[in-house]
Parts: structure tokens; C-alpha cells; sequence
């Protein structure tokens, strides 16, 4: 990552120490609560995609699992032994609509993400907001539910970290500041925690 984007290298310790807590999250059978607006909403549905299958290595299930479906389901088991992936459980906030719609004609937009962390998170998860400006109200909102739920917080920004720099366990500022350049910067450093999450999980 610092080869092609040298100017990363200024976000190491934040990167690090992201890792160290999806890690940790993965480890423990927690799962990764993505959010993010607009731009931000799309990475953080291209992050989930990345962590619930095969990334840059294979992942096959375990050879205990291939052998219950084979044995359980005679005609399709063996199929869907060879295509099923290992995962790293991740879901984004920003997918579904249904219930995105119902808490912003409830109780207004900037609760949509709090909401479903007060719903979803559990013991062992962690919350990954992704905000050009580290202000985004709704992602604030969500990272404080995840403190309430006693869940670490990952903060993706850019160069200013707003109110989440304030109150994340990590947080990674990219050395930026308008939306498109901030966005930019923040690919590759998400691709790079996607790719060691799986060396880590999954590499033999």
C-alpha cells in the first residue's frame, strides 16, 4: 500500500491498529458493522463483499463440513461443498431499505445506523464508520451505540477526523480533505485491512 500510495504511510498506526481490532472482532466469532453515506455507503457495501467470500486467497469450508453435506444432501451436497467460501461475517448498514426507510420517517435520517447497531450488535462485534468528514451525524450516532454496546469503534476519515476521531478506538485519517480525494484514499486502505484479515484467517 505504501509503494503505490506513499502518502499513506501517514495512517500506519491507525491501520495497525484497526487490524488488531476486526482481528480480534473475527477471532472471537464477532461480526464487522459497516456504514457509511452516499460514496462512503458503496464502500462499505465493496468492504462486506470483500470479507464474506474468497478476496485474494481461496477460502474452502472445512473438510468436516464437506462431508455433512455430502452425506446429509446426496444430490446437491457435493456441489455446494466446492462453491461455499469461508467469511469473515461483515454486513452493511446502508443495504437494507426497509428498514432504513421505516427509522427515517420514525424517527429521522440521522438515526438510521444507530439503530440497527442498537438492533444488531452484540458482544465481540465492532463498528466500522466511514465518514469523508468525520462528522456524519449518523455514523456518530452509531458509534456511540456501539460504546453503549460496549463495541470497538473503526473510524475511517479524512485528514480532520471530526467528531469520530473524538470517540473511536481507531481511527484512520486519510491526508485529505475534499470528498472525491478522501474517497479515493480510502480504497486502498480498506482493500489492504480486507487482504490481511484474510492472510491472517485464512492463509495456510
Amino acid at each position: 500500500m505504501q509503494e503505490r500510495y506513499p502518502a499513506l504511510a501517514y495512517c500506519n498506526d491507525g491501520v495497525f491498529k484497526a487490524y488488531e481490532i476486526l482481528l480480534t472482532t473475527t477471532r472471537a466469532n464477532g461480526k464487522i458493522l459497516v456504514c457509511g453515506n452516499g460514496g462512503s455507503a458503496a464502500d462499505a457495501e465493496h468492504i462486506v463483499g470483500e470479507l464474506m467470500k474468497g478476496f485474494r486467497l481461496k477460502r474452502p469450508i472445512e473438510n468436516s463440513e464437506k462431508d455433512f453435506l455430502k452425506r446429509e444432501f446426496p444430490e446437491r451436497g457435493e456441489l455446494l461443498s466446492k462453491k461455499l467460501q469461508g467469511a469473515i461475517p461483515a454486513l452493511s448498514l446502508s443495504s437494507s431499505i426497509s428498514a432504513i426507510t421505516a427509522i427515517v420517517n420514525d424517527t429521522g435520517g440521522d438515526f438510521i445506523f444507530a439503530q440497527q447497531v442498537y438492533g444488531y450488535c452484540k458482544k465481540n462485534d465492532a463498528i466500522l464508520a466511514i465518514s469523508t468528514s468525520g462528522n456524519s451525524l449518523n455514523c456518530v450516532y452509531a458509534a456511540m451505540v456501539a460504546k453503549l454496546k460496549g463495541c470497538p469503534v473503526v473510524a475511517l476519515t479524512g485528514e480532520d477526523g471530526g467528531e469520530l476521531a473524538k470517540i473511536s478506538d481507531a481511527l484512520i485519517n486519510v491526508p485529505a480533505k475534499s470528498t472525491h480525494r478522501v474517497q479515493e484514499l480510502h480504497l486502498p486502505i480498506y482493500h489492504t485491512l480486507c487482504a490481511m484479515l484474510e492472510v491472517e484467517i485464512f492463509s495456510e
